[in-house]
């Protein structure tokens, strides 16, 4: 007779330090660590959970917990990669929601399937990269993105995705949205292409390569992890979820009155005639630049952000955080909106 799959063990008071990035000392009423399909698409049957609310964590590298959580966090862990299939054109390739993300990056060009490497280095899971649309130096995981297994946490249902189904957007997906809170992302696959094209005009990362007469997905992806080193604090040594807000697009006729007011002002046109404010420019124009509320600070080399220096609440990451919106709004009129999921 086959052995019914284990039912992940209900830990109790655990701390939830280890799964977020910023370091915030908080603890989950209960927390279960689910490393397969099949323990995901039961959680809706198991009795323990019920009338609990349900918290899906992966590395936690987007999340500002400001408190304790009064229900269970689900830690997926669900591990794996592999090439699916591939035709003239493309591979295709598969992992599961809990791998490290920077991991399967170097894993994919370690295979010779290039297409991933400006997103080198981000923290984070793969499942995670969805809801985000992670994105960085030119590419977002969305122009890579074929399609996603989830599991409905209130069914048990196991349903799949397309790029259109995710609605991604700069920094968004229907499961920020709509979908925010009701399914486990449990794997995704991409779409790599064999007529691979390097994406190195990024004014940083074309810095990098300076010199040399060719480069391959590999340098780019070297060159990338070394300037994220530099601007960026290591999230093991200094908590922080990366960038803070998302960068501030504007239409071309407030982007024209802003420059006449601000000469300096760093911007990059869009496709569709839009300007996309650097906000990090913004926030360091408005003197904040290595301030902070207790132990939450802007990080002194890059404004957009913000850094645990020791002991800080989530509470007040959002107090410093308002703090710099109100600032920015009073001198440019620009609205900066939070990149993390608030807790």
């Amino acid at each position: 007779m086959p052995h019914a799959s284990h039912a992940p063990e209900l830990l109790d008071a655990h701390s939830l330090r280890p799964h977020n990035t910023f370091g915030f000392d908080v603890r989950a009423r209960h927390a279960m660590k689910i490393d397969s399909v099949e323990a995901a698409s039961l959680l809706c049957r198991d009795g323990r959970l019920a009338g609990m609310t349900q918290l899906v964590l992966g590395g936690g590298s987007n999340l500002v917990l400001t408190r304790d959580f009064d229900g269970v966090a689900l830690i997926v862990n669900i591990e794996g990669k592999r090439v699916i299939a591939e035709d003239a054109g493309s591979w295709l390739v598969e992992a599961g929601a809990g791998e490290n993300w920077h991991g399967f990056v170097a894993w994919t060009l370690a295979q010779g399937m290039p297409g991933l490497e400006n997103l080198a280095l981000i923290p984070g899971t793969v499942g995670a990269a969805p809801i985000q649309n992670i994105g960085a130096y030119g590419l977002e995981m969305g122009e890579r993105f074929e399609r996603l297994s989830a599991v409905e946490l209130a069914t048990g249902a196991r349903i799949e995705f397309d790029r259109a189904q995710c609605a991604f957007g700069y920094r968004d997906s229907f499961f920020k949205r709509a979908g925010r809170g009701r399914f486990m992302i449990t794997s995704v696959v991409f779409r790599l292409p064999k007529r691979w094209q390097p994406r190195a005009d990024y004014a940083d990362i074309a810095r990098a390569l300076e010199g040399a007469s060719s480069y391959d997905a590999q340098a780019i992806f070297d060159a990338v992890v070394a300037v994220r080193r530099a601007k960026l604090p290591d999230w093991t040594v200094l908590g922080n979820a990366g960038s803070f807000f998302k960068n501030p697009v504007v239409s071309a006729q407030a982007f024209d009155t802003l420059r006449q007011r601000e000469p300096g002002i760093v911007s990059y046109p869009q496709v569709d005639g839009s300007v996309k404010l650097a906000a990090g420019w913004l926030i360091d124009q408005c003197g904040w630049k290595g301030r902070g509320v207790g132990g939450a600070a802007v990080h002194d080399r890059q404004a957009l952000v913000l850094v645990n220096r020791g002991g800080a609440t989530g509470a007040q990451v959002l107090e410093l955080a308002g703090a710099i919106q109100r600032d920015v709004r009073a001198r440019f009129d620009v609205e900066l909106e939070i990149e993390p999921v608030t807790l």
